[in-house]
């Protein structure tokens, strides 16, 4: 279990997020909602460890990250960033990346990490790739790439920003598929996402954050009644009821 406690959070001595209290369960998808600047990736990289706390507190099952080296904190949450280089290698030793935190020097991988690479981009659906090259591959393909080497990172704990961004509405799908077979495996699956209907559609819990500070921290249904998303990005929210579940769509708001 991922809690924030009172997180206050920046660059420098500038606060970017303050006040922040939340937890991420096991088990469960949660998404960071706001609009651009509200704080959402900085969040994540507090949570991780990359950004020093201005006050408050990070905890890992209880202890507080900053009793935690990096390899500790690497073996209890990964992360799929939201910018990244292409790197020109093969998919499998890529994904073999993810298993850094396990290894001792010298770094040699062992039959259990190539069984621990393989299984993360069964669960992708990358193994095909295995011996491509990540750069010619297309950008819902290396996305699975990368994926796949924060699965193989094996951790309780999987931050996500903005995976679906750049994805082709197949590749989007098969990402919110991912994430929740991954939930119930029993992980703790964060999802930065500012597409609002994708968000109210997918998550367990949804935290709304605007201009650094936490509006909102409950379910979807909860969230959307309140309202709060159609105030923080100016915009009306509808809900349509289907067979398949309720479906959320945006329209300019009127004036």
């Amino acid at each position: 279990m991922v809690r924030l406690k009172n997180l206050t959070a920046g660059y420098g001595k500038r606060p970017v997020v303050q006040g922040v209290t939340l937890e991420f369960a096991p088990g469960k998808v949660t998404v960071l909602s706001g609009p651009n600047g509200s704080g959402k990736s900085t969040l994540l990289k507090a949570a991780l460890g990359l950004l020093p706390l201005l006050s408050g507190e990070v905890l890992y099952d209880d202890v507080d990250i900053r009793h935690l080296k990096r390899r500790q904190i690497a073996r209890k949450a990964a992360f799929l960033t939201q910018s990244r280089n292409t790197p020109s290698i093969q998919a499998l030793p890529m994904v073999l990346h993810g298993r850094f935190p396990w290894l001792t020097y010298p770094r040699r991988y062992d039959r259990k990490d190539y069984a621990r690479a393989r299984h993360a981009m069964e669960a992708t659906d990358t193994l095909r790739h295995e011996t491509a090259n990540v750069s010619h591959l297309s950008g819902g393909e290396r996305q699975g790439v990368y994926l796949a080497m924060a699965l193989a990172q094996d951790t309780p704990t999987l931050f996500m920003d903005e995976p679906a961004a750049w994805l082709d509405i197949n590749h989007q799908l098969r990402m919110m598929q991912t994430a929740h077979a991954l939930a119930e495996s029993g992980k703790a699956v964060v999802l930065v996402l500012h597409d609002i209907p994708l968000a109210l559609r997918e998550a367990d819990r949804i935290a709304v954050l605007k201009e650094g500070r936490l509006l909102s921290f409950d379910t979807p249904d909860a969230v959307y009644r309140s309202g709060i998303l159609e105030q923080v990005f100016d915009v009306g929210l509808h809900r349509a009821d289907t067979p398949h579940g309720p479906q959320y769509y945006c329209t300019p708001k009127e004036r």
